[in-house]
C-alpha cells in the first residue's frame, strides 16, 4: 500500500514497462491496443468498463488530458462497436485541484457518454474523498440531469449502508475496498467486512436498484445467487463484474449461468497504484504477478 501511492516508485515503473506481471492485469497502455482486448472479451460473451489509469494528478493541464483521453476513449468505443462503459476517477479530472473545475471535465465525459448511449462509474477512491465524490455523483444527476452515471460503495467503510439507503434507484457497484483505511472510520476485520458487503448487496437488490457485485469471492458469488433466487429476483437487475485477469474460469462458468458478466479493464501507462493495490488486496495475488515476471 505504501507502494501504490509513492511517486517516485511511480515513475520509475513507467520507464520500466509492463514488467513484474502487471501486463496480466493491465490490458494495455494506449486506446487502439486495449480496444482489441475488449473485442477479444466481447466475442467470448464478457461485457467490459474500461479504466483509464491515473489518479491525483497536481495541474490542471494534466485534468484536462485526462478528460480529453476519456472523451476519445468513448469515442472510440462507439467506433468500434465494442460493448463497454467507462469508469473515471475524479483525483485523475482535477478534484484536488478544484470541485467546479472537475465538475465541468466530467460534463465533458458525461455529455459524450450520453450521446453514444454509455454508462459511465465513477470509481470511489480513499475515504478523505468519499463523500465529495457521492455530493458530486448526485449533483450531475439531479442538478445537470445525467442519468448515465453512478458510482461505488465501500463495504469496509461503516458509512457504506447507509450511502446504499440513500442511493436507491442508483446503478452502483459495490465492493469490499483496496485502500488502507483508518479504525475510525472502517472495519478492519475481513468477516467484518464480508458480512456487510452481503448487507449492502442485499439492501440495494430489495430495494429494486441495478447492482454491479464486483468480487472474485466464489462464496460470496453463491450466497448472492441463492439470494437473488429465493427472493425471485430477475438476473436483469445485477450484474457480477470481476478484473481483467482475474479469475477468468469462474467469469465464463457465471456467463454459462446465464449472468452478466462486466469485466474491468485498466489500461494506460499510469499502471503502478493500482497494480500495487492489487498485490495488496490478497497474497495470492503475488505469487500471480512473480509467475508472470518469472515467465518473461
Amino acid at each position: 500500500m505504501f507502494a501504490a501511492s509513492n511517486k517516485m516508485l511511480n515513475k520509475a515503473a513507467r520507464k520500466w514497462g509492463f514488467r513484474f506481471g502487471a501486463a496480466q492485469v493491465v490490458a494495455g497502455e494506449t486506446i487502439e491496443s486495449v480496444i482489441e482486448k475488449v473485442a477479444e472479451l466481447n466475442e467470448k460473451g464478457l461485457v467490459c468498463t474500461l479504466d483509464h489509469l491515473g489518479e491525483f494528478v497536481t495541474s490542471k493541464e494534466e485534468a484536462i488530458e485526462a478528460t480529453q483521453y476519456n472523451v476519445r476513449t468513448l469515442e472510440a468505443i462507439e467506433a468500434s462497436n465494442v460493448t463497454s462503459n467507462l469508469s473515471v476517477k475524479m483525483t485523475q479530472l482535477g478534484l484536488d485541484i478544484d470541485r467546479e473545475f472537475c465538475i465541468k471535465n466530467m460534463i465533458s465525459i458525461l455529455a459524450t457518454a450520453k450521446k453514444y448511449d454509455k454508462f459511465v462509474r465513477i470509481d470511489m477512491e480513499d475515504y478523505a474523498h468519499c463523500k465529495v465524490t457521492l455530493d458530486i455523483m448526485k449533483e450531475l444527476r439531479d442538478v445537470h440531469g445525467f442519468d448515465n452515471v453512478g458510482t461505488v460503495i465501500q463495504s469496509y467503510l461503516f458509512r457504506a449502508e447507509e450511502d446504499v439507503e440513500a442511493l436507491k434507484g442508483i446503478p452502483l457497484r459495490l465492493v469490499k475496498g483496496a485502500y488502507k483505511e483508518s479504525p475510525e472510520v472502517a472495519y478492519q476485520n475481513k468477516s467484518e467486512i464480508d458480512d456487510n458487503y452481503l448487507n449492502i448487496i442485499k439492501k440495494h437488490l430489495l430495494n429494486k436498484s441495478y447492482t454491479a457485485i464486483a468480487s472474485h469471492d466464489h462464496h460470496i458469488i453463491e450466497k448472492v445467487i441463492a439470494f437473488t433466487k429465493e427472493h425471485n429476483i430477475s438476473s436483469n437487475q445485477f450484474e457480477f463484474q470481476m478484473l481483467y485477469g482475474f479469475r477468468n474460469e469462474l467469469q465464463m462458468e457465471l456467463l454459462e449461468k446465464g449472468y452478466k458478466v462486466r469485466v474491468y479493464v485498466p489500461f494506460g501507462n499510469d499502471w503502478f497504484g493500482y497494480f500495487m493495490r492489487r498485490l495488496a488486496e490478497r497474497p495470492q495475488n503475488i505469487s500471480f504477478a512473480l509467475k508472470g515476471f518469472f515467465s518473461k
